[in-house]
């Protein structure tokens, strides 16, 4: 066992959890951060380092990895602690803060926590097809990692969020060929990339392939050489293939998060709106697990929120001293010129 001490624990590595060291070392507050992946990043790092992210102010376009990288940058004259490949199993309340401790052993006491656990313990809804364990990882993949990968490869695309739709503009660049398979002509991603896609089938880059559905695989040694498809009326057809990516969402488990005692809604903890407060003195959460009325999931919400969490712990760290708003234009960054 390790026993740290420490100003606030954020539980999770994400772009939000990242953003909350800045926010707080701004306020002289020294951070430990756990998360149970390996690695800094949440899903920006596991699921899409590749993919364009284009809502981060001043980036029109920046991928899932290099957020991250600079986000870290931002984080590192704070000289956070991280304790990563942990997960949280226990939250117990202390005389002026609390203990967490991990499954690794790890012990930390701090005087507030912050959740930025986004959907918790994420995983693919996989699509009931028959042998499809026999492709994964070999012709059939749940995220893109280095979209080079798909290279001059036959791509079958299933789904109608923004994976879907992004990936398949992304895809039509390098692919020998991308197919999207959607049961209806409505699409649920931002309608600019729907706009974008549509374009691009309209100039053969991408053949739509609605309304149909998934019905089977075909091939051999884990290799795939066709995805077989159905329409409403359960008319097949097969798409010759090397690849399919099936995009339908991630299953989500918060884990021991549950078992706090947090006050929670549809599987996301309710937070004041104006400090991201849960029911638990000492306890806030941000960025996806938080939930408040007219709650937006955007990386950028989740910016704000951990900036408002920030100012609501400080007076839990520094009791009695007076905080005085500045800008980081006026008071600077520590280590910087």
């Amino acid at each position: 066992m390790t026993h740290h001490t420490t100003d606030v624990v954020i539980i999770g590595a994400g772009p939000v959890g990242l953003f909350a060291i800045f926010e707080c070392g701004m306020l002289k507050m020294r951070c430990h951060v756990v998360d149970a992946l390996d690695m800094v990043g949440g899903q920006c790092t596991a699921l899409y380092p590749e993919k364009p992210i284009y809502d981060i102010p001043a980036h029109p376009a920046i991928d899932g990895a290099d957020l991250i990288d600079r986000l870290s940058q931002q984080a590192a004259p704070f000289h956070p602690t991280f304790h990563l490949g942990q997960q949280v199993v226990g939250l117990t309340p202390m005389d002026g803060g609390w203990r967490v401790a991990t499954d690794k052993g790890t012990v930390i006491d701090a005087k507030a926590v912050m959740v930025a656990a986004g959907v918790g313990a994420f995983g693919p809804n996989k699509p009931p097809l028959e042998g499809l364990e026999l492709y994964e990882g070999s012709s059939v993949f749940y995220l893109v990692k280095r979209r080079q990968d798909f290279a001059g490869k036959r791509v079958v695309i299933a789904g109608g969020g923004d994976s879907a739709v992004d990936w398949a503009i992304s895809l039509a660049e390098v692919a020998a060929k991308v197919m999207v398979v959607h049961r209806r002509p409505k699409f649920r991603a931002a309608p600019e990339s729907v706009s974008r896609m549509e374009a691009l089938a309209a100039s053969g880059a991408i053949e739509m392939v609605i309304p149909y559905q998934l019905s089977g695989l075909e091939g051999e040694g884990g290799r795939l050489t066709g995805v077989r498809v159905a329409d409403l009326d359960d008319h097949e057809k097969v798409l010759e293939a090397d690849v399919l990516l099936p995009f339908f969402g991630l299953a989500m488990n918060l884990g021991p998060i549950a078992e706090w005692g947090l006050n929670l809604e549809r599987n996301h903890i309710a937070v004041e709106q104006r400090t991201c407060a849960t029911s638990a003195p000492g306890i806030f959460a941000i960025g996806d697990i938080a939930t408040y009325p007219g709650k937006l999931k955007l990386i950028l919400c989740g910016f704000s929120e951990a900036a408002m969490a920030a100012h609501a712990i400080h007076p839990l760290v520094h009791p009695g001293e007076a905080l005085h708003f500045e800008y980081s234009t006026s008071k600077g960054v520590p280590g910087a010129a």
